[in-house]
């Protein structure tokens, strides 16, 4: 059974929309500002441990646009692992070793659950990753908390009536103050 992670760069307010340098987005790149020797190696240990990469489409033509043209070991990785793109309306995907999930993604997410293999890890995917929560389908959720408030933007957790309780297995501070924190369902 394949384990599903989430893993979210995320202010210190919550915010994990614009880590990167999205032009439409006022405090945008945020994450630049704090890249350091250690984050690189994390990131980059966690996604050569990913077997699968589950992203939603806004996040798969940003990766696409991006990804094919950079260099690197990241990047090979990035260009190399299979994707999957939960989709409605993605039919023709052109990045290398990418598939669409459309129609029932919740049936469809829980049978790629259910096979041998790797674990599956999202990155970005707002309301992919909403959507994933309020389905109960998250293993793992790893929050790179950065020491900065933004005060808008999506947030990882979508606005619910539920309560959800969450068990830290982890957490890591890096030297300029980058904190990474595992929780698992409780």
């Amino acid at each position: 059974m394949r384990t599903l992670i989430v893993s979210e760069f995320v202010t210190l307010d919550g915010v994990m929309e614009a880590p990167g340098g999205e032009p439409t987005h006022r405090f945008t790149g945020w994450v630049g500002d704090y890249g350091s020797p250690e984050l690189f190696r994390y990131k980059l240990a966690e996604v050569q441990a990913a077997a699968i990469l589950l992203i939603g489409r806004l996040t798969y033509e940003s990766f696409a646009g991006a990804w094919p043209s950079r260099e690197g070991a990241f990047a090979e990785r990035m260009n190399a692992m299979p994707k999957i793109v939960v989709s409605n309306t993605l039919t023709k995907p052109t990045w290398n070793n990418t598939a669409v999930l459309s129609g029932n993604f919740r049936a469809g997410i829980a049978d790629i659950k259910a096979q041998a293999g790797g674990p599956i890890i999202v990155a970005g995917s707002s309301t992919l990753v909403h959507a994933l929560l309020d389905a109960d389908l998250v293993d793992e959720l790893r929050l790179m908390v950065f020491p900065v408030t933004i005060g808008s933007g999506r947030r990882v957790f979508p606005a619910t009536t539920r309560k959800t309780a969450w068990h830290l297995v982890e957490s890591q501070t890096f030297p300029n103050q980058v904190r990474v924190d595992t929780y698992r369902p409780a």
